[in-house]
């Protein structure tokens, strides 16, 4: 993922910032607790798209 990027994406429901999961090839966003998939390198940033979290997660991989 390229650093550029990340620096810039955002959240597209609540804009806030985004953690890269590498392993999973995500950007989670803690606030909302969706998890946002990656792929063949393009960040796919639609809330029909992202994988919710489990509501006891304390937080989001880094």
């Amino acid at each position: 993922m390229d650093k550029k990027l990340l620096d810039i994406l955002v959240c597209p429901l609540c804009k806030g910032e985004l953690r890269y999961d590498k392993e999973a090839a995500e950007l989670i966003c803690p606030r909302d607790r969706l998890a946002f998939p990656i792929r063949d390198g393009i960040p796919v940033m639609l809330e029909d798209e992202a994988r919710r979290l489990p509501a006891d997660t304390q937080d989001a991989p880094a």
